[in-house]
Parts: structure tokens; sequence; C-alpha cells
């Protein structure tokens, strides 16, 4: 039997789903498991080698991951796209199919076993943050932001205004292009390349992104956490992230990140479990 854990990645969607992966993976590995990484793209197997992933497989899509996976394995899906029916093929297939829920009322269809943010039921708790951000370490004072591992709207460049009022440094993306990395240089204080990613996370007082994965472990971290809503964040993630205290801004609204900035209070978050309660629950129903 092999784990096959399948995240949608891509330079139009960043590396949330991977880090997510990483977590996950090196814990069913230092367990024993024999586990394999799918993702779409090269880029991507790259920088989970960086997450303490050494090997993956890239595939186009989730209906390809029967090519890879076999009858009696087991399957974790972390994907928003369509299966076209293939969900179906896998639940029989398959000895397990796990899913991470996409939506607040998301349900399990063909008797997957679902991973949703409140963990309710018989589900999992698809909040997943690598131990690693949970361990101290000294923080510098600065204002880091993230957007995310991929910029493909230059939507930085777009709200260049909201930048240049409030001094920040800019954690880069994976995907970013170098010619982009010249035009964000005339916004930021400083530019810092994608694979200081971790150290940062850690070590910065003030982080501001608009990665939900990254205001996870920022805020598990300690630091103080603005988030910037673009993806319209959903009833239970709005919850999730006032019960953490990580401020929430619409969009790249000045004032509201200044008035948000003012209450920083350093609290630091103690409301996620670590990953071994997660994988302990996904091993009991192996």
């Amino acid at each position: 039997m092999k784990i096959y854990y399948y995240a949608f990645t891509g330079h139009k969607y960043g590396l949330d789903r991977a880090r997510r992966a990483a977590a996950i993976l090196k814990k069913l590995r230092a367990k024993g498991f024999n586990t394999m990484l799918l993702v779409n793209d090269f880029r991507a197997g790259l920088a989970t080698r960086d997450l303490g992933v050494p090997e993956s497989v890239h595939i186009e899509g989730i209906q390809d991951i029967d090519a890879i996976a076999e009858n009696g394995d087991i399957v974790i899906i972390d994907s928003p796209e369509d299966d076209h029916g293939r969900l179906v093929k896998y639940c029989a297939d398959f000895k397990k199919v796990f899913r991470f829920a996409e939506h607040d009322d998301d349900k399990s269809i063909h008797g997957e076993i679902m991973l949703t943010i409140n963990g309710a039921g018989n589900t999992l708790s698809s909040l997943i943050v690598d131990d690693l951000y949970f361990e101290k370490k000294d923080k510098e004072t600065r204002t880091l932001f993230f957007l995310g591992d991929s910029d493909a709207n230059k939507t930085i460049l777009s709200n260049s205004n909201f930048f240049k009022e409030n001094e920040m440094e800019l954690l880069l993306g994976h995907y970013f292009y170098v010619k982009y990395e010249n035009d964000l240089s005339k916004i930021f204080k400083k530019l810092h390349e994608s694979d200081e990613y971790k150290d940062l996370i850690l070590s910065s007082t003030n982080i501001v992104t608009a990665s939900f994965q990254t205001a996870l472990e920022a805020s598990v971290a300690g630091a103080n956490v603005i988030y910037i809503d673009i993806e319209n964040l959903n009833a239970l993630e709005l919850s999730l992230f006032n019960s953490m205290n990580i401020g929430i801004v619409k969009g790249f609204d000045t004032v509201l990140y200044k008035k948000i900035k003012l209450n920083y209070n350093y609290k630091k978050c103690v409301n996620l479990e670590k990953i071994d309660k997660i994988t302990d629950e996904m091993i009991d129903m192996f």
C-alpha cells in the first residue's frame, strides 16, 4: 500500500496546497508509510524539496491520479478541480480517499473522508500547519508582505499606492518573474527571495498576506497577522480568523489597514492542533 497526496499547484495558483501536503507527508513518512506527492508542475516539485519532501511526480490534473496510484492505495486530494465523475472510480478502486473541502458546506459525495475547517462529525481538520512554525524564534521588527507564490494578474502593481503608503518589505513568490521583481523593487523598501519563506515567517513581527495558509503559519509563529481578503472568505474562514486574532482587510483598503495595525497586540495563536493529532486520526481511518 502506498499513500498518494495530490496537491493542486501551478504558476496561477501558488503553493498553499503544497505546503499542507509537505507537512502531512513528512509526518506519515516518519511513521513508516510509503508516500508520494503528486503536483502539477516542475517548479512545485522543486519548492516542496525545500519543505522536506524529496520526491514528487507531475501529473496534468485530478483525472490522472489513477495513472499513478493503483488499486488498494490511499489517496489524499487537495484540489478545487472538477473531477468529471472520476471521484466515483477513485472511491471504488482505492482503499481510502481523503478530500479537502472547498467551501463550508462541501460534503462527502461518494464515501470519501472529508477534511474541513471545523473538523466536525466524521471529518478531519483541514487546518494543516507544519510543526516548525510552532517553534519559538527571536523576532525582528518588520512588516512583511506576502501576496502568495503567484501574481499572474499583477495584483501588487495594480495596488502600488497601498504599499507606497504603508512601508513594507516584500517576500517574493516562487512563481514571480525576474522582470516583475524589477518593478516591485520600486514599491517596497526591501525584497526577500522566496527561499527565505520559512525564516521570515518565523522571525517577522508583523505579516500581511493574501495567502490563507501563510496567515495560519504566521499566526502560529506568533506574528501579528493581517489578511488581505481578495478571495472572499466564507463564514467559517471569517470566524476562524477572528478567533485567531487575525485582522481582515477587504481588498487593499489603506484606511482599514491602518486602523487594524494600530490594534496589534502580539497575542499568540493557540487555536490550532499540531499536525501529529491530525495524522494520527488519519492513520486510524486507513
